[in-house]
C-alpha cells in the first residue's frame, strides 16, 4: 500500500488532518507540488544572489581569483576556507571525471615528474593526477552552495565585507546587515527541507515568500 511505502511517520499529522489515508496521500501529493514551486523559486533567488555577490567582490577586491587568493587586507575565516577548499577539489574531482583515459594519462608527467612509483594505489593516483589541475573560477564558483554564499552575510563579516562591499547588494541604505541574514536564513532553511522532501507550509511557507520577496 502506497501509505507503507510513503511511511506512516511522515504522514503521521497528514493523517491526523485528515482523517483518511488516501485524503492524507492526496494532501502529501499536494504538498510536494506546492514544494517543487518553491524549490524552483529558491534555486532562482540563490543564483541571483551568488551572482550579485560575486559581481560585487570582483569589483571590491580587484583581483580575478579572489575566492583562492583575496588580497592580503583580507583573509576568509577557517570554515569559508574549508568550503572554498573544498569547491576547489569538488571542481577538479569533475573535471577529471570527464577526461578519457588518455587526458588522465597525461597528468601523471606533472604528478610525477621524476616517473610514477610502482604499485602506486589507483585512488593514490587519481588524487595527484588532480592536484596538477586547474579549474575555472567560475567552477569553483558553482560548487558553493548557499550555505557559503549567506553565511557571508553573517556578523563575522560586518566590517570587512558587508561594509566595504556587500552591502551594494541590497542598495535599501536603511537595511541592515542583520536583517538581511534573517531572511536569507529562511530562505536556506526552507531550500534545505525541499531538497529532502520535507514540507513547507504554514508559518515556515509565509516566511520564506516574505523573503523571497525581501530578497529580490
Amino acid at each position: 500500500m502506497l501509505i507503507d511505502l510513503l511511511s506512516p511517520e511522515r504522514l503521521g499529522a497528514l493523517l491526523t488532518l485528515t482523517g483518511s489515508a488516501e485524503a492524507a496521500i492526496e494532501l502529501h501529493q499536494e504538498t510536494l507540488q506546492v514544494g517543487a514551486a518553491l524549490m524552483v523559486v529558491t534555486a532562482t533567488v540563490e543564483i541571483a544572489l551568488r551572482n550579485a555577490v560575486c559581481e560585487t567582490l570582483a569589483q571590491h577586491f580587484a583581483v580575478p581569483n579572489w575566492l583562492q587568493q583575496p588580497p592580503v587586507t583580507f583573509r576568509w575565516r577557517p570554515p569559508e576556507a574549508g568550503k572554498i577548499t573544498k569547491a576547489v577539489d569538488d571542481a577538479k574531482r569533475d573535471t577529471y571525471a570527464k577526461l578519457d583515459q588518455a587526458g588522465k594519462g597525461a597528468l601523471d608527467a606533472l604528478a610525477y615528474p621524476k616517473g610514477r612509483p610502482p604499485n602506486t594505489p589507483h585512488l593514490k593516483r587519481a588524487k595527484d593526477r588532480r592536484r596538477n589541475l586547474q579549474v575555472s573560477h567560475g567552477k569553483v564558483v558553482a560548487e558553493l552552495t548557499l550555505y557559503f554564499w549567506k553565511r557571508l552575510y553573517g556578523p563575522e563579516y560586518e566590517q570587512t565585507l558587508w561594509r566595504t562591499a556587500l552591502k551594494r547588494t541590497f542598495p535599501d541604505k536603511a537595511l541592515k546587515r542583520a536583517e538581511v541574514a534573517v531572511q536569507l536564513e529562511h530562505i536556506y532553511q526552507s531550500r534545505n527541507r525541499l531538497a529532502h522532501h520535507e514540507p513547507v507550509l504554514h508559518k515556515r511557507f509565509a516566511d520564506t515568500v516574505a523573503a523571497v520577496e525581501f530578497v529580490a
